[in-house]
């Protein structure tokens, strides 16, 4: 059976839905490797599994990584989702609940479907919530060596774990020479997204990120919530932030509790069928 996908990006971090309604079985690991596989595949960053039924919410969603694997939340994939059921008119203009494995957010779609405002939840600093092995703490200026270079880092979870390293200048290359090591770094125990953080002024930040499952990604609205509530708890930056990253800005403003709402823009790509025919070849 073809399976109907919708594909958007927001900043350049690209997922494709699937209405759980259209899948006559669930979804397995190589199916999502193959349909996620940029040559072998439509594509994308991950795919959002929705609307799922919810008694908490107006609906559920799961996230899946492009290694098979499921994630919590995802900022960029919460605002995707928010415009595809504005797309689809399963919501409308008011403020909506959408429930995550990382909880619960509130999502409101404006200016036409092109922006999304995402109520993503409290970030947590706290060692046993991320979480960081050791005793219970706020993982804040700690070190960590990987690939024979010592860092300093911070951590946090705003429902799913990040490593946050604050540094004087970061790139691409930075990011995909130690990304990957840090993401499995026996510090954490579910393994974490990465945020090379530069500060650039009291109202911009710069981040390079590595994702858990998925790797080196133009842009993510977890890592720039928490990247900068990093900056903010180290007393860099403001509580209104400008978080630049290779796919564009995310805005975000920390509130009490470091309560995060983000705000950031949705570009609808195509709609399609993926043929069966893609889950005959073996990627190995």
């Amino acid at each position: 059976m073809q399976i109907a996908f919708s594909k958007y990006h927001a900043l350049g971090n690209d997922y494709i839905v699937i209405n759980p309604k259209d899948l006559t079985a669930s979804l397995t690991t190589e199916q999502v490797k193959t349909i996620c596989h940029r040559n072998f595949g439509a594509g994308s960053d991950g795919i959002l599994l929705g609307p799922l039924p919810s008694t908490v919410a107006k609906c559920a969603l799961k996230i899946y990584n492009p290694d098979g694997s499921l994630a919590e939340k995802s900022g960029n994939g919460l605002r995707i989702f928010s415009r595809y059921l504005w797309d689809t008119k399963f919501v409308g203009n008011d403020e909506f609940a959408i429930q995550t494995d990382g909880g619960i957010v509130r999502s409101t779609v404006f200016d036409g479907g092109k922006m999304v405002r995402v109520e993503m939840g409290k970030v947590s600093f706290d060692s046993e919530k991320i979480p960081v092995t050791g005793a219970q703490r706020e993982v804040i200026n700690e070190k960590i060596s990987v690939g024979g270079r010592e860092f300093t880092y911070c951590a946090a979870t705003i429902g799913n774990p990040h490593c946050v390293l604050p540094l004087p200048e970061i790139s691409a290359k930075i990011a995909h020479e130690f990304g990957p090591l840090l993401e499995v770094h026996t510090n954490f125990p579910r393994k974490t997204n990465v945020q090379f953080l530069k500060v650039i002024d009291r109202a911009n930040i710069q981040i390079e990120i590595w994702e858990r499952g998925a790797g080196y990604t133009l842009a993510s609205g977890s890592s720039s919530s928490a990247a900068a509530s990093v900056a903010h708890k180290l007393g860099l930056v403001d509580r209104n932030i400008s978080v630049h990253s290779p796919g564009g800005i995310i805005k975000i403003e920390i509130r009490d509790g470091f309560d995060i709402l983000m705000t950031g823009s949705v570009t609808r790509v195509m709609e399609g069928l993926i043929s069966p025919e893609i889950f005959s070849v073996d990627l190995g």
